[in-house]
């Protein structure tokens, strides 16, 4: 089920709501029950079957985590490699098998059958939040945490698909407190503003640029240098609106059932650095690799050289954990290049004029996501070479459609400047690429903001959330449903 859909905001949510709210006046464990169960039913939607692996997959890390919080012993390390083997087995079947035939195939010009096995939404998050309680159930610091509390940790609809990618610290005692059990006009109100102001990202956004990047990669042959140019700048900004619509829809939802979700998300476009960049950029994948990959590696703790290795596993790994192609492991391999670089040389790096630094960093920050958008490695360097040739200098026609404002036409007439079809196209372009980055750059992160709950916010709010909500007509599926 998707949060910008008409389902989602006009019938499961509300029942959602208010069976959470009522069940908790009687008694707060069949609430909790319900919650889940409307989990489940969000989680299984399209897929039914995909509650089996679900279901298991939490039903065997419960029972490891139990194994494993008995205490400490030399056989709980047997326990916690069987878990770590368990969970990363289940991504590498679901995720990455067919990827490794095809690698296989094509190396030793072998034959084996590509199953073509359809991925399970949100599997690499659920998955991922899964070892990090089994590990700290290794280290002794997940309590006594019954299996109701556990499922529903693990499968709470706001951040199941997404992210973020939460602790049990985080959630499962804002579960057992009793003053998040009664509706909060504060939190309920700041849900639906953020919820309403992520939905206006993702539809009124990030859709308006989806065209233009679709139409950029079904004509990688006939595009011109100009139009790779556009196509990466309204990647960039799709992504982010993308997901920070998502995480803000995510945190919204959160709080309108009385609890707060971790922070994912920080204006990373006002980064810079590259290492800035990640962490205002899924900050929670950017912890757990942190705390569970780079730090067991040794950090910074074991020499320059180690260092330097370490980065390079954790980045390589963020782009595997992205997806099933070179292009996210190439991806990955470039970002942790450039943590790298920019580690051994930060004392020159910050000499410099801070939009200097800012500039470097979007301009490499944008040109990557070309590489994580792209079909193939080949087709990038394909889109790089146009690019650098910079031969045509013009935009296509059929890329400044996919752009084209309303009204645009009426109001240079008013003006009385005269314009032509092609003019309109760029203005368009110019208009919507300077408005993004405008609200990139300039305004406060929606989770820090601090919203007054008056008549006035309340119209803007309404006003806005009807303007989604008609405009629902074609539903798109956030881009890190994919990963």
């Amino acid at each position: 089920m998707l949060f910008n859909s008409y389902l989602f905001i006009l019938c499961f949510l509300p029942i959602c709501l208010c069976g959470y709210f009522a069940l908790n006046k009687i008694e707060y464990r069949l609430a909790q029950g319900f919650l889940l169960g409307m989990s489940l039913w969000f989680y299984g939607y399209y897929n039914p079957w995909y509650l089996l692996l679900i279901g298991a997959s939490v039903v065997f890390n419960y029972l490891f985590s139990r194994l494993l919080s008995r205490g400490r012993f030399e056989k709980n390390k047997i326990v916690l490699t069987i878990a770590i083997l368990f969970n990363v087995g289940l991504i590498f079947y679901y995720k990455y098998f067919d990827f490794f035939i095809e690698n296989i195939n094509a190396a030793f010009n072998a034959d084996f059958v590509i199953r073509n096995i359809a991925l399970p939404l949100g599997i690499s998050f659920f998955t991922f939040q899964q070892i990090s309680y089994v590990v700290d159930s290794y280290k002794g610091a997940t309590k006594d945490y019954n299996f109701l509390e556990y499922a529903l940790f693990v499968t709470y609809f706001p951040q199941l698909i997404a992210g973020p990618i939460v602790l049990h610290s985080e959630m499962i005692p804002q579960f057992r407190d009793e003053s998040r059990r009664k509706p909060d006009y504060e939190r309920l109100s700041r849900g639906v503003c953020l919820f309403t102001r992520g939905l206006a990202k993702k539809v009124l956004i990030a859709d308006t640029f989806d065209t233009a990047v679709a139409w950029g990669f079904s004509n990688v042959q006939s595009a011109t240098a100009l139009d790779f140019i556009v196509v990466s700048l309204a990647y960039t900004f799709q992504i982010y609106f993308d997901f920070s619509g998502y995480s803000d829809m995510a945190t919204g939802l959160a709080s309108m059932f009385g609890f707060d979700l971790t922070c994912n998300f920080d204006s990373p476009y006002k980064s810079l650095s590259v290492p800035e960049f990640w962490r205002r950029w899924h900050m929670t994948l950017t912890r757990f690799l942190r705390t569970y990959i780079y730090f067991p590696l040794g950090g910074s703790r074991k020499g320059t050289v180690r260092t330097y290795v370490n980065i390079m596993i954790v980045y390589l790994v963020s782009g595997i954990w992205h997806g099933a192609n070179w292009t996210f492991i190439l991806w990955g391999i470039l970002h942790g290049i450039a943590n790298c670089i920019g580690r051994a040389g930060s004392k020159i790096y910050e000499k410099l004029f801070k939009p200097v630094q800012w500039f470097i960093t979007f301009a490499f920050v944008n040109f990557a996501w070309l590489l994580f958008r792209a079909d193939s490695v080949s087709q990038w360097l394909h889109i790089m070479h146009t690019i650098i040739d910079f031969d045509d200098v013009y935009i296509s026609e059929g890329l400044g459609s996919t752009l084209k404002l309303p009204y645009v036409r009426s109001l240079l007439l008013r003006l009385s400047v005269p314009y032509t079809d092609y003019g309109v196209y760029i203005f368009s372009i110019v208009i919507l690429l300077i408005l993004a980055l405008v609200l990139c750059l300039c305004f406060e992160n929606n989770y820090n903001k601090k919203y007054k709950y008056d008549i006035k916010n309340m119209v803007f709010t309404v006003f806005l959330l009807v303007l989604c909500v008609v405009s629902l007509s074609d539903v798109s599926v956030f881009l890190y449903f994919n990963f």
